[in-house]
């Protein structure tokens, strides 16, 4: 019995990026119990708490600086071209970031850096 299929629906062309507003949930919120720092690569769920479908997507932190758990920062965000993505990137728009199942913070676009 097959439980997942995966299909990588890829796009050609440039990869999207968004400079976002992050707020990063605490530990005792059920978010990450450490921080993360230079490339961070957790899942990125348009939907609701129940949908699985994620975007592949990268959080880059400044070189140097870390983000703790209960923080809010803007950063920006690059994802990997998929279909239906740029319908998706624009300004105002919310998501959920996730590690698996897992919420660790919500999001919401600033400024759509460049467009896939």
């Amino acid at each position: 019995m097959e439980l997942f299929a995966f299909l990588d629906l890829l796009e050609d062309g440039p990869s999207p990026r968004v400079l976002a507003r992050l707020s990063f949930l605490s530990a005792e919120e059920g978010g990450r119990s450490g921080p993360c720092w230079g490339v961070y690569r957790p899942n990125h769920n348009f939907g609701g708490p129940d949908d699985r479908q994620f975007y592949i997507g990268q959080v880059q932190v400044p070189e140097g600086e870390v983000v703790h758990p209960g923080e809010t920062r803007n950063l920006e965000v690059w994802f990997l071209n998929g279909p239906g993505l740029a319908e998706l990137l624009q300004v105002g728009r919310q998501w959920r970031v996730q590690e698996g199942k897992n919420l660790v913070a919500n999001a919401e676009i600033l400024e759509v850096l460049s467009e896939g």
